[in-house]
């Protein structure tokens, strides 16, 4: 039992973590009308949820007494294994595949539906930090930057056939680990370089090549029409179309209608009195956000962005006191995850950034997204963990060594 002992549980991240889920209850029943009224009761779909929220727990408390090494190992299997499903939604016709709102993101084994990109971002972190921990030498730091970028090239392949928010993110995460391991800049600037130039010229081309003539695209980047439609539509100068409701701008039009709601008291309207979460679709997954600024106004939104800061700045802090370069390096780049997401899920929502579909860590409804961020939050409590059990023994070493001194006398 003491394997289990909580005397060295990360205290901090706990709290930050059961007040995440706090919210994710609260918001929850707040923003789920439209699925009560599809199944006719609540204990369908916020129950459902509810046991993700559970199982997530149980996960993380299990993983955070999970040794780092063994967690590293684990993260090249696991990839290998995501990768193979990610690539497997591209297969046409693979009756594995489950296709909601137009993409093909979903994978269905034995009746679980899951999205494996979710799968492929917390792998790629561990390996990526476990291999950018090996450099010793200038001569490692341009072997391993290779490396990394060629297996994040392999993993963001795939995933960006169906979702460009999510490989622009991991994107950025690797981005930011390259710093955190002092990859030199010419090699770091050329590849957003090359990728922005990429982007730039992709999206011209899907632009005049197929949105504006309004031709079709089949293939693997066939929802590459939607990405640009999208960009368009957020940079758009024309406001006739920003008040005219479409099919393609409903959420973002409901959404600024709950934001302003929220914005006419500092507290909101109160818990359980939002109006636009039976009008919003997907209130309860992408724009969860808009209904807890509805419901609990500036305080509340700060509020929120304020635990999600605190989970970055709290890793900083185990991060700086840890002598492991790779439980350093995966720390930083899951951290790094969940806050960004967040604060790419808010802005959308605000209406400051073109539709991604990136869910808000912990609080939008979805299992995948549930228990892969409970998963994070594990590691991370891990970790830190580790290095208070760590300074414990060296502590206690010194303690003994100045016990057992002999005693110089002088006569």
């Amino acid at each position: 039992m003491s394997r289990f002992n909580l005397q060295n549980i990360d205290r901090t991240f706990w709290g930050l973590y059961i007040a995440l889920i706090v919210v994710a209850v609260i918001a929850l029943f707040s923003a789920s009308s439209t699925l009560v009224y599809m199944h006719h009761s609540a204990l369908g779909p916020i129950g459902q949820q509810m046991f993700f929220i559970v199982m997530g727990v149980i996960a993380a408390f299990g993983i955070q007494y999970i040794p780092s090494y063994w967690v590293r190992f684990g993260g090249y299997v696991l990839l290998a294994v995501s990768t193979l499903l990610v690539y497997s939604t591209m297969i046409p016709g693979n009756p594995l595949v489950v296709t909601i709102n137009g993409a093909a993101r979903w994978i269905r084994i034995a009746g679980i539906t899951f999205q494996p990109s979710e799968l492929s971002k917390l792998s790629l972190i561990i390996v990526a930090a476990d291999q950018l921990a090996r450099i010793r030498t200038e001569e490692d730091k341009k072997k391993y930057f290779f490396r990394t970028l060629v297996i994040a090239a392999v993993v963001m392949l795939p995933v960006m056939a169906s979702n460009l928010s999510t490989a622009v993110l991991i994107g950025l995460i690797i981005f930011c680990l390259w710093i955190l391991a002092r990859i030199p800049w010419k090699y770091t600037m050329s590849v957003v370089g090359i990728a922005a130039v990429a982007l730039v010229l992709g999206y011209m081309v899907v632009e005049f090549a197929f949105v504006r003539p309004g031709v079709k695209m089949d293939g693997p980047f066939k929802r590459a029409t939607v990405w640009v439609s999208r960009i368009d539509r957020h940079f758009t100068d024309d406001d006739t179309d920003k008040y005219t409701l479409t099919d393609d701008n409903i959420q973002e039009v409901y959404s600024s209608v709950a934001i302003a709601r929220g914005g006419t008291s500092p507290v909101g309207v109160l818990p359980g009195n939002s109006k636009e979460r039976d009008y919003l679709p997907l209130a309860f997954a992408d724009y969860i956000f808009a209904i807890i600024v509805e419901e609990s106004g500036i305080v509340g939104a700060a509020f929120l962005i304020f635990l999600y800061l605190a989970i970055l700045f709290r890793a900083c802090n185990v991060s700086s006191r840890y002598s492991d370069m790779p439980a350093m390096l995966m720390t930083m780049g899951l951290a790094l995850m969940i806050t960004c997401q967040a604060l790419i899920s808010m802005l959308v929502a605000v209406g400051l950034g073109p539709v991604t579909g990136q869910p808000l860590p912990l609080i939008s409804r979805g299992g995948t997204s549930v228990l892969i961020t409970s998963i994070y939050f594990g590691i991370m409590m891990g970790v830190s963990r580790e290095q208070m059990e760590l300074r414990e023994r060296v502590n206690e070493t010194i303690e003994q060594s100045q016990d057992e001194a002999p005693v110089v006398t002088l006569e």
